[in-house]
């Protein structure tokens, strides 16, 4: 059976290994913000489960109290992106992630905090997402900075929660709790907090019972059906290249900094609701 000590060495994902199933504990003090590091590590991972060799399920939690995955590093889009272009050969979180959706294992988040931008773009990446009712709250938010969804966002919002419900979280660049985002079908299922790791452990067990070839070929399937192509990733991710360097956008992500934007406390902790008060006159 594999063992952790025969895995490459990770910056900031902390491993177990349980059988046929891998747990990923995302630990990128202070806020899990998706950089350079998150990516490297990220890259190793999927170079591995490509191989499909060891695991069959693989669960991503965080370490980091309150957080999942916020958002992107905004002080390190080009440095993540090239750390990116490593394995899809483009500087392209997008496509990286969408590199992820087509692992050769069953990708759960166990989502127990914020995620927003790139983070949401990440679960939505894994094939399914399960959520605490308490402490997770999700974003799509690039709006409110003058930008777009570089990362798979407007691919996978629209195919799973249809053109209106889309608009409306990409427009409004709101935060929404796990029970909207289940209603919405954004999640698989939101779940007690005290419930939620037991639920998602007995079901990664569960599922890393079954035959790998049988898994694998109903995710290629699946994926066959919604995981849209690598021109729609693309052309996403050169909008968000663009949209980053706008005047207007840079205005409102300097305001944001000297709030406490990148930094523990209330302005990410609430920060659809800073986007919308924020006032750069």
């Amino acid at each position: 059976m594999p063992q952790v000590e025969d895995l490459p060495l990770f910056e900031v994902f902390g491993l177990r290994i349980e059988g046929t199933v891998l747990f990923v504990e995302i630990n990128s003090p202070p806020l899990n913000l998706i950089g350079p590091a998150m990516v490297r590590d990220l890259v190793k991972l999927i170079e591995i489960l490509d191989r499909g060799e060891r695991f069959r399920v693989v669960v991503f939690s965080s370490g980091i109290n309150d957080f999942f995955i916020p958002h992107v590093d905004m002080t390190q889009v080009q440095e993540y992106r090239d750390a990116a272009a490593v394995l899809v050969g483009e500087p392209s979180l997008g496509l990286l992630l969408r590199r992820l959706s087509q692992t050769k294992a069953i990708t759960i988040a166990q989502i127990d905090g914020r995620v927003r931008g790139g983070g949401n773009e990440f679960i939505l990446a894994c094939d399914m997402r399960f959520a605490s009712r308490e402490k997770a709250a999700f974003a799509q938010m690039e709006a409110g900075f003058g930008a777009v969804p570089g990362a798979g966002g407007l691919q996978h919002l629209t195919r799973l929660i249809g053109k209106g419900r889309t608009m409306e979280v990409i427009a409004s660049a709101a935060d929404y709790d796990a029970d909207t985002a289940e209603r919405y079908g954004w999640i698989n299922r939101a779940l007690p907090a005290s419930e939620l790791e037991p639920f998602v452990y007995h079901l990664a067990h569960r599922i890393g019972k079954f035959p790998h070839h049988s898994l694998i070929l109903n995710k290629e399937r699946i994926n066959a059906i919604t995981l849209a192509n690598e021109d729609d990733f693309r052309k996403d991710s050169e909008l968000f290249g663009v949209a980053v360097k706008e005047p207007e956008t840079k205005s409102r992500v300097t305001a944001l900094m000297k709030i406490g934007f990148q930094q523990p406390g209330p302005t990410e902790l609430n920060l659809g609701q800073v986007l919308g008060e924020l006032s750069t006159e």
